[in-house]
């Protein structure tokens, strides 16, 4: 049995359809449904249960002598605007310390998702190296915290654990992320009803490395089924596009619309990575061979999941 912490929301069922894929069905999805529209990124997906987050770490301890094979972590508040440090903390930083415990001492594969917010500005480029993270926000620092966490604990552990620093990622069945939603899911929207896709002023200056959330199944199913491999590696193409790229390349899908820029808003002054662009040097070294999958590519399939089952996987 595998289990999908997070398995309700954007990247964790993209996961559990990938898994779905590979012929897995043995499945426990750990998820909140406080947000009760993430209810529908699991109408496509195959698993033998559902369980609160909650209760799941209240009684964890009943899964050391399943058959347990892996604990796939997604879940956390992704919101890089909370300002709630307490609740961040406890959410993302805590509860996976628990996971972690958890599945080194029970020797169970634990693959989680970190993030490419850790790097900050990224001044001083983006390999997974101490000297070049310095988090600007208190998500990120959750995120970073954690890392540090694996960092210190690695020797007392003989099961593997992987940390996945997400780049920009995008995709089918983000739906319910709102403010969080990529930008490919804001212009789509704002096309479709407006006409006009609204980016910030300069926008043609801020970079970011925007990955295909299909790419990032397959990183994390990579290392699900090579448990020798253990480390903490950045999940982005190591490509970096701006906004407008990505906002051109929706409007020369549909073959209409203009791009109208607005004004930087002052709560992301300071706040805000304006260059973001993978270092994929540990990840190959590793193994990993595949081609990430083009910008424009990418985001024509999701266009296509849009516009034919309203950003949803199909059955």
């Amino acid at each position: 049995m595998n289990i999908v912490k997070g398995g309700g929301g954007f990247i964790g069922s993209n996961i559990v359809k990938g898994l779905n894929k590979k012929g897995y069905e043995d499945i426990l999805i750990v998820d909140d449904l406080e947000n009760g529209n993430k209810s529908r990124n699991m109408n496509a997906l195959s698993f033998i249960d559902y369980i609160d987050k909650d209760k799941f770490i209240e009684n964890i301890n009943i899964y050391r002598n399943s058959n347990l094979k892996a604990i796939i972590h997604q879940g956390a508040c992704t919101d890089t605007m909370e300002t709630n440090g307490k609740y961040m903390m406890s959410l993302n930083y805590e509860y996976s310390k628990k996971l972690f415990d958890f599945c080194g001492n029970n020797n169970i594969q634990f693959i989680y998702a970190s993030s490419a917010s850790v790097y900050g500005k990224g001044k001083n480029g983006f390999k997974e190296i101490r000297k070049n993270e310095n988090p600007i926000n208190v998500y990120a620092f959750s995120k970073f915290l954690f890392d540090q966490y694996v960092r210190r604990n690695k020797k007392k552990i003989e099961n593997q654990v992987v940390g996945l620093r997400y780049f920009n990622v995008y995709g089918q069945q983000e739906n319910h992320k709102g403010r969080m939603a990529s930008p490919v899911y804001k212009f789509y929207n704002q096309i479709k009803q407006e006409g006009v896709a609204k980016v910030f002023e300069k926008s043609e200056k801020y970079l970011r490395d925007f990955i295909y959330v299909n790419d990032v199944v397959d990183v994390n199913l990579y290392f699900l089924e090579n448990k020798d491999t253990s480390g903490i590696f950045n999940c982005g193409t190591g490509n970096a596009n701006s906004f407008v790229d990505v906002a051109n390349i929706i409007i020369k899908y549909f073959k209409k619309g203009k791009i109208l820029e607005i004004p930087f808003p002052e709560k992301l002054k300071g706040k805000y990575q304006d260059y973001t662009q993978a270092d994929l040097n540990n990840l190959r070294e590793e193994g990993y061979t595949n081609k990430f999958i083009k910008l424009e590519d990418g985001i024509k399939s999701y266009l296509n999941y849009l516009e034919k089952n309203n950003g949803y996987l199909y059955l």
